[in-house]
């Protein structure tokens, strides 16, 4: 369409005179526009929508003057214009900006149609006159120095597709979209307004501080809608993690099929953040159709195209847009605009130059200028004399609180004259240009003036910064405002901004105590809700990366953070909490002294101790009696420390593992043992050569058994055990170890025998002293009482035969300290065992039956028998 028009322009607004070759050029045709003019020394040309729509005749090649006719006129649309030509009276004022030098104006309406804004464009850009004279070297300066406008980003687009190619400066106040900032393209554009670039940056800081990430879009079918709608997409997920629930393009016109269809989705849709970025006439016919279904539950996100349009602002709409956030070009203040506009008069000249005035004067007091039409006159309508009064008129053309557009013209229009003003200031011989040349009016280039636009930078009345950067963008801001739902109309406030600072960095401000929601609270829009520390994101297969499932971390791995995608291993000394959101350090396990199984086991062992104690004391204080003294009372003692040496080795098993205890217990208890077991193994082995010397022949016998082989017996069988312990010890050490194989969680402190081998030599050997012991006392236990301790004997190998053949199996299959708590075990009941069964007789008869502690009793008793 742009490559036909500007074909089609081109072709059509020019032809050569044929009979003055060259010297002279001619408008191949000419467009009555609706315009306001003001002559000046230099001129500015500015492009406006002051009616909503047109009704443009059918084109045809003739030499006659295509008359437009444009419909819906719009009080705001020529505010805009007016506040053009307002900054023009006022900078015509200021004798610090181009003295001696005049402004004028050349004011178009685009009537809210392409074909329309591109002819005011080209007639800005070519001029008016009907024929002008061609110099030889083609210099002088164009009709416009700039074009201040167009407020649409497709007309815009269509013009700077031409008009760039010869760099004169356009600087829209409304065109927004991001295709205009390619400097390739559009050398020669600039805007006061930002881009939509940064329009969707600001959508999506809002979206980030509310935590909405489950919205849904739709746009407009224009170059406007389709360039921001592809930028918010591709920077959602980047910018805000979300997602779109659905996008839609809303389509021109009233087309109630697509739109019932469109708002049909948005009902059925779980988000509840709807981002609309399109035009007035768009969102009218789709708020139609959603008051139809009555679709309520939405927070409505506006773009800057729609904020402010007062044309919502209706009793019908509250239910809906109550609560609406948006975002609106930066609002400004323009002293003594509003006594301007209150000035305008209609002048008696040239309809075509003073078109606009009388349309809005017309519009505005519900008359007509003469000469009538004959229909108005039929119907009683007035006639406008010119002199009627604005004050007396209730128009928002008039209302100048919330200057928004308004202040972007303002701002478009100074930043040409001081781009203008600066050219002009320029001394001979420090200029810009080749040689250290200056531009000159007379024969200025466009390009010139460009140059010095782009270095622009200056401050306004209210306190704003202007300057371009690279692409022709202004300094962006934008204000946040909130729909205020009060009673019989919605109040449009700003409750924050949102602006970037010349670091480059993004600012984003916003009042949450002055916001309006239609709903008891803060909405929430999400597709799926944060997955909270200790659980990781699941993508729902088939849908939006938005959409998950939140599944709780396998043991032994953490998230610390919310919506985190994998999961953390912990260290190999730390475990995950129960809530999986923190590595602790594992539980250190072994058989303390604190635990009850631990306390229970020390107080055995010390029982023990002291009953052995108790014992030895006995037997200390009647050691001349015939109890004590029978069958050699130092073995009796002897077994009573190595007694007491086990019930106390047994606490070597109790507390953390280190490396002295691990290589101790189990050389100090099998020493004990082997001490206690030798001693009995002599003891029955003694008492079977007593026995044996009593028989005839048998006396020899004693002679082998007597004190000092007692000793030597003993020594040497306890000697063997040593060894045994100290090759274990030398040869592989036992050793402290933090197992984990039993429970993740949990590090279970042990000792590592380090040799299998030693470990069962070590209670091999001990086993095989009681066996033998068990043996020879059950071949003795018949023998007579007077000799006779065999059968205590036996009892005790028994009892300790027993515990030590259960303890093996039971010991490997315990895990972690219960391993220890079952050797521990073993001690204490093979110790308890051998000292009931060796010492209670003798303690009984010591203590309670003192009668029969007597060599007569005891020999009386053999006798009888």
């Amino acid at each position: 369409l742009y490559i036909y028009i500007n074909i089609f322009c081109l072709s059509c607004c020019f032809s050569s005179d044929s009979s003055s070759i060259h010297s002279s050029c001619k408008l191949g045709r000419q467009f009555q526009l609706n315009a306001l003019h003001m002559p000046g020394d230099v001129t500015l040309g500015g492009l406006f929508e002051v009616h909503f729509t047109s009704v443009f005749p059918e084109l045809i090649f003739t030499s006659e003057p295509t008359k437009i006719s444009c419909q819906g006129f719009d009080p705001l649309g020529f505010r805009h214009a007016m506040t053009m030509a307002f900054a023009i009276h006022e900078i015509n004022k200021n004798p610090n900006l181009l003295p001696n030098l005049t402004l004028g104006y050349s004011l178009y309406d685009n009537c809210a149609t392409l074909v329309i804004g591109f002819s005011a464009a080209m007639s800005l850009f070519n001029g008016q006159d009907e024929e002008f004279m061609l110099q030889e070297n083609c210099s002088g300066r164009p009709p416009v120095l700039g074009i201040v406008g167009d407020p649409f980003s497709t007309f815009t687009i269509a013009a700077s597709d031409v008009i760039s190619l010869f760099r004169l400066p356009i600087v829209s106040y409304y065109a927004t979209c991001l295709c205009l900032s390619d400097r390739k393209r559009f050398p020669s554009f600039f805007r006061t307004i930002p881009s939509d670039a940064f329009q969707v940056h600001a959508m999506l800081q809002i979206l980030k501080h509310f935590s909405w990430t489950w919205v849904g879009l739709l746009f407009s079918d224009d170059d406007y809608g389709h360039h921001v709608a592809q930028s918010f997409q591709s920077e959602l997920h980047h910018s805000v993690g979300g997602c779109l629930a659905y996008l839609e393009m809303l389509p021109w016109g009233d087309n109630p099929v697509e739109l019932k269809r469109i708002v049909g989705l948005m009902k059925k849709s779980t988000a509840r953040v709807v981002i609309v970025f399109a035009h007035q006439i768009h969102m009218i016919h789709l708020l139609e159709e959603v008051v139809n279904q009555n679709v309520t539950g939405l927070q409505w996100m506006a773009s800057e195209a729609w904020t402010s349009a007062n044309v919502f602002e209706t009793p019908r709409f509250m239910p809906y847009l109550g609560g609406t956030l948006g975002i609106a070009i930066r609002r400004g203040e323009i002293s003594g605009l509003r006594d301007f506009l209150l000035r305008i008069r209609p002048h008696d000249k040239n309809d075509n130059e003073n078109s606009m005035v009388k349309q809005f004067w017309e519009h505005t007091f519900q008359c007509r200028f003469a000469p009538p039409p004959a229909e108005w006159m039929e119907a009683g309508g007035a006639l406008c004399s010119g002199e009627e009064d604005l004050q007396t008129v209730e128009t928002t053309f008039l209302d100048v609180s919330n200057l928004r557009p308004e202040y972007n013209i303002y701002k478009a229009v100074y930043a040409l004259v001081y781009a203008l003003d600066q050219m002009l200031r320029c001394e001979p011989g420090r200029g810009p240009f080749s040689e250290h040349s200056c531009a000159s009016l007379q024969q200025l280039e466009p390009w010139q003036l460009i140059h010095y636009l782009e270095k622009v930078n200056f401050t306004t009345s209210f306190g704003d910064q202007v300057s371009f950067d690279k692409n022709g963008d202004a300094l962006p801001i934008y204000d946040v405002m909130n729909w205020v739902w009060l009673p019989g109309k919605i109040e449009v406030q700003n409750v924050g901004f949102f602006k970037k600072t010349t670091l480059n960095d993004e600012e984003l401000v916003i009042d949450e105590d002055k916001i309006f929601w239609n709903f008891d609270k803060v909405p929430r829009s999400v597709c799926s809700e944060s997955c909270p520390p200790g659980t990781r994101m699941v993508r729902r297969k088939g849908q939006p990366l938005c959409c998950f499932d939140c599944v709780p971390c396998s043991e032994g791995k953490i998230t610390n953070q919310t919506d985190s995608i994998e999961c953390l291993s912990c260290p190999e000394d730390f475990w995950s909490s129960k809530q999986n959101d923190l590595c602790v350090p594992k539980k250190i396990e072994f058989l303390s002294y604190n635990d009850p199984l631990g306390i229970c086991l020390t107080t055995a062992s010390l029982l023990g101790t002291f009953i052995c104690s108790i014992v030895f004391a006995i037997f200390i204080y009647h050691r001349s009696t015939p109890v004590v003294r029978a069958n050699n009372s130092e073995l009796s003692f002897l077994i009573l420390v190595s007694l007491k040496l086990c019930f106390l080795c047994s606490l070597l098993f109790i507390g953390q593992p280190q490396l002295w205890t691990c290589q101790l217990r189990h050389a100090v208890f099998g020493i004990s043992f082997v001490l206690c077991v030798s001693c009995i193994l002599v003891k029955t082995m003694v008492v079977l050569a007593v026995f044996s010397s009593s028989k005839p022949g048998g006396g020899s016998k004693l002679k082998w058994f007597g004190s000092v082989q007692q000793r030597g017996t003993v020594l040497a069988l306890t000697c063997v055990q040593a060894v045994v312990c100290t090759v274990w010890i030398i040869s592989a050490s036992p050793t402290p170890h933090a197992n984990t194989r039993y429970h993740n969680d949990k590090i279970i402190y042990e000792c590592v025998v380090g040799s299998t081998a030693g470990f069962a030599v070590l209670l091999g050997y001990i086993s095989l002293l009681a066996i033998i012991s068990f043996l020879l006392a059950f071949l003795a236990r018949n023998l007579p009482d007077n000799f006779n301790e065999a059968k205590f004997i036996t009892f005790s190998m028994l009892i300790f035969c027993a515990v030590w053949v259960a303890f093996v199996p039971a010991y490997v299959n315990s895990p972690g300290k219960y391993a220890d708590a079952v050797e521990v075990f073993a001690i204490l009941a093979s110790s308890f065992g051998l000292l009931v069964a060796l010492f209670g007789p003798k303690c009984y008869i010591i203590l309670l039956k003192p009668e029969k502690n007597t060599r007569k009793a005891i020999m009386g008793r053999d006798i009888k028998r």
